[in-house]
């Protein structure tokens, strides 16, 4: 008897209403303390597997599929910036079974020119694709450099840009790594100089080559790469 009792509740408990909970008032959160970003070294540096670099790689240029992000990096440029995948997935460290290679265990030359070539090419593909079609690419469209493009940059106007970028690469806010924007933006100030110095014909002005640079610093950087 007493079973059955319990049985019965049971039922009746899972045949009733859910349960609403009404929403309150929204409030703002109140900062208990601040505390910086602690970027010393916990453990050893490890390898991104190659797939998670190749997920990374694929989304930043808009999360197009392999086929269609090898002909944007392309370009009508050929390959001076990208051949095709079946030359960069050995190098990144991808196994190649039919060829008796293992995976890569550690990082070595090549694979570290790979990443370099490969950043490279995302860097200006992104920018001519984002800044530079015709016609223009709404933001919400773009892939890489989501913020139009500015008619001049000072300290405080790359600051919030350059946050921008480091979100999307890195995946937390620039402010949280102290003295990083200062010195992504002398790097930008000095590429627009000598760009602007460089009288030899170029598809990018100076503002662009600038930020173009500063994609390479982040693309190459090794919280973009290891972990």
């Amino acid at each position: 008897m007493r079973l059955a009792i319990i049985a019965a509740s049971i039922v009746a408990i899972a045949c009733a209403p859910a349960a609403r909970i009404t929403p309150g008032a929204p409030t703002t959160l109140t900062a208990v303390t601040r505390s910086l970003q602690d970027s010393s070294a916990k453990q050893d540096l490890r390898l991104v597997p190659p797939e998670v670099y190749v997920r990374s790689y694929l989304q930043l240029f808009g999360g197009l599929a392999p086929v269609d992000v090898q002909q944007r990096a392309r370009g009508t440029d050929g390959a001076q910036l990208f051949d095709t995948w079946d030359d960069y997935l050995a190098a990144l460290g991808l196994p190649d079974y039919k060829q008796d290679l293992p995976r890569a265990q550690r990082t070595n030359a090549i694979m570290v020119a790979t990443f370099e070539r490969l950043g490279v090419a995302l860097c200006d593909r992104a920018l001519e694709h984002d800044w530079k079609s015709k016609p223009p690419i709404a933001p919400n469209e773009r892939a890489v450099f989501v913020f139009d493009e500015p008619a001049q940059t000072d300290a405080a106007s790359f600051a919030s840009r350059f946050d921008e970028l480091h979100r999307t690469f890195l995946s937390y806010p620039a402010r949280l790594a102290p003295g990083r924007t200062e010195d992504f933006y002398a790097l930008y100030t000095t590429i627009t100089k000598l760009h602007a110095a460089n009288k030899q014909k170029s598809r990018l002005s100076p503002e662009q080559a600038g930020w173009v640079s500063v994609c390479y610093g982040l693309v190459r950087h090794p919280e973009f790469n290891l972990y």
